[in-house]
């Protein structure tokens, strides 16, 4: 929301603060200052304010209530004109309820032209465009207010009728404004549908209720007479009709986030009188249908509720100060306050809502940041325990964790509904466990591991009830127990029934044992490669006492780029004054798929490299 600086003092009889001084206290005490920049002899503020007080800060009159609470300014409310009004023949009927009020008002002999100097400079500075005197007026008073509000041309209805009502399947309205298609600009024409809210006369659409007005009733040069239209409407009625014909509107902008139905008759007399001030107008009396008058709220809050949930000390009246500088209503016995909640402070529900007012007025850097001592024995949740204890002693017993899949084409219970075929929840871990098994095995070569041992820890799912499990295995088979079991199998009698927080933490490790850990194996990281490998095996004989270092460094000479580990020895034995090596040697290309071909001309190689050595010998 833009704000303008010049267009605040009007609120003010005292000079304002400083911009900077300004910015810093919204910013610490309300809302995020997004950025100011300089417009003409102008200072505007573009502030972020976020939807919880939406309802009372998109406007100039908000953030002039905040900026008088927070340097505790005394705010002048404006006066407006009283009119003595005439008698009129508007009629006004609500069919729907998602129109909570609808205020309604002729004003004849209006002279539609140019804006005065002033009012255009106001909204130039916040980015509007100015339009003609009638309708710059409605605009700045939304922006003045936060209250929406439109005008009808009175003569280009068909009579002084108008409906809020749903609007009928094939119906459409031309909207005010173009949109441009190609090279082309046309006027908007939108389909609505059979539940859209509609503002109408006795034939046709004249807008979509709270979003964009029709070019039917459209105020124009020639308009000679208005009907001025403040209302009310449900706001999540708002932003879905707003989505569905995607259009984002100022008004939408306000009505989407909820404004109080008691704001529009202080938008009406503000309206009537800037017209009249522009045009000396004929003044019809106001029409308002207003079927379900907004409640006040009323809150109750003490002073030991307050410092409780701030962990301040604040005095009884320094927190009665925070209610005179909001300007709320208030009682008050010896400990408490009774608060009425002003109409257009929606997001006060609850004392815990007052607790922030005075917070963010009195400044947050009054509340110490003290941690809450809670004195307390820790509870040990003894299955967390246990699974903490299973996995620390498989791990420690060289076996690695895996996590496999809850889902699986057959089991006890079926889920309602499943993006895959898979549409049973696992009865067993060892079903996973053993596919992971196997496909671990097969790529143990490029793993550089002799042995593959993993295990699992997880929930399995019965007909009646849900169990933890442990399985664990290796290329001796795969073994499971429910977790129950293997605790009471594997652990000390001294452990059953022994859950202590000391015992607990040791189990866990600490984040800087972690990060040690991590440090000491710390190396640069290269993504596998995405083809299959290949392995071949070579055995030599060497005389007996010949360290393998030199054959496994021609090895690696000759294997090319394409070996991805470092050869090692899966076998080795002497006999009869020999020694044989057996190396495994792993091929794999970061590009393609190899061919046995490929990968034969490489060994080819190599064998041609080791007969060249005349105390090696080939097996």
């Amino acid at each position: 929301m833009k704000i303008s600086y010049n267009w605040l003092q009007n609120y003010f009889e005292e000079e304002l603060p400083e911009i900077e001084k300004i910015s810093e206290g919204i910013i610490f005490h309300s809302f995020e200052v997004e950025s100011i920049e300089k417009a003409g002899n102008d200072t505007v503020f573009d502030i972020k304010v976020l939807p919880d007080r939406a309802h009372d800060c998109l406007s100039h009159w908000g953030i002039a209530k905040e900026i008088s609470a927070i340097f505790n300014l005394k705010i002048k409310e404006k006066k407006y004109k009283i009119f003595e009004p005439k008698p009129t023949k508007l009629e006004i009927k609500i069919e729907d309820n998602r129109c909570l009020r609808y205020m309604g008002r002729v004003v004849k002999n209006v002279k539609v032209g140019e804006s005065p100097k002033w009012l255009k400079e106001k909204l130039n500075a916040i980015g509007q465009k100015s339009i003609n005197n009638i309708i710059d007026a409605a605009n700045f008073i939304m922006f003045d207010l936060g209250q929406p509000i439109h005008c009808f041309d009175l003569d280009k209805l068909e009579s002084q009728k108008i409906i809020i009502r749903n609007s009928t399947t094939g119906e459409s309205i031309d909207l005010l404004g173009s949109e441009k298609i190609g090279n082309l600009v046309k006027t908007r024409s939108i389909l609505l549908k059979s539940n859209d809210l509609i503002i109408a006369d006795e034939k046709n659409p004249l807008a979509i209720a709270g979003i964009k007005g029709g070019t039917k009733a459209e105020v124009d040069s020639n308009t000679k007479n208005i009907v001025i239209e403040v209302a009310n409407f449900n706001s999540i009625a708002i932003r879905k009709t707003s989505k569905q014909f995607n259009i984002f509107t100022e008004a939408v902008k306000r009505y989407e986030n909820e404004i109080s139905p008691e704001l529009c008759e202080k938008t009406m007399n503000a309206i009537t009188d800037l017209i009249w001030e522009l045009n000396e107008v004929e003044v019809e009396e106001i029409i308002d249908i207003y079927p379900t008058k907004a409640e006040q709220k009323e809150v109750s809050v003490s002073v030991d509720y307050i410092n409780k949930h701030l962990g301040t000390s604040f005095l009884k009246e320094e927190i009665e100060g925070v209610w005179k500088r909001l300007n709320f209503e208030f009682s008050k016995s010896v400990n408490e306050f009774k608060i009425k909640v002003p109409y257009l402070r929606i997001d006060i529900s609850g004392p815990h809502d007052l607790v922030e007012e005075v917070g963010r007025i009195l400044g947050y850097e009054k509340i110490s940041p003290q941690i809450p001592k809670i004195n307390f024995k820790p509870k040990i949740n003894e299955t967390f325990y246990k699974i903490l204890w299973a996995r620390n002693k498989l791990l420690n017993d060289g076996y690695s964790e895996i996590m496999t899949y809850a889902f699986c084409n057959t089991g006890e219970v079926e889920v309602l509904s499943s993006a895959s075929d898979k549409k049973f929840l696992r009865t067993n871990l060892s079903d996973g466990l053993k596919e992971s098994l196997k496909l671990n095995q097969l790529n143990a070569p490029l793993l550089e591991m002799e042995q593959i041992k993993i295990f699992e820890i997880g929930t399995v799912f019965l007909k009646d009830k849900e169990e933890m499990h442990v399985a664990y295995g290796d290329k001796k088979g795969v073994k499971e127990m429910n977790l129950e079991n293997f605790f009471h199998k594997n652990s000390s009698s001294e452990e059953h029934g022994y859950f202590s927080a000391e015992k607990f933490l040791v189990l866990a490790p600490s984040r800087s044992q972690v990060s040690s850990e991590e440090n000491s194996y710390s190396r640069n990281f290269k993504p596998w490669s995405i083809y299959p490998f290949i392995t071949r095996d070579v055995a030599v004989w060497v005389p007996k006492g010949e360290s393998s270092e030199e054959l496994k460094k021609l090895l690696k000479n000759n294997a090319t780029e394409l070996l991805v580990r470092e050869p090692y020895i899966f076998d080795s034995f002497t006999k009869d004054g020999k020694t044989s090596y057996a190396f495994r040697l792993i091929f794999q290309s970061y590009e393609k798929t190899l061919t046995d071909d490929e990968v034969n001309i490489i060994m080819t190689k190599i064998s041609h490299k080791i007969r060249e050595n005349s105390r090696w010998e080939l097996r």
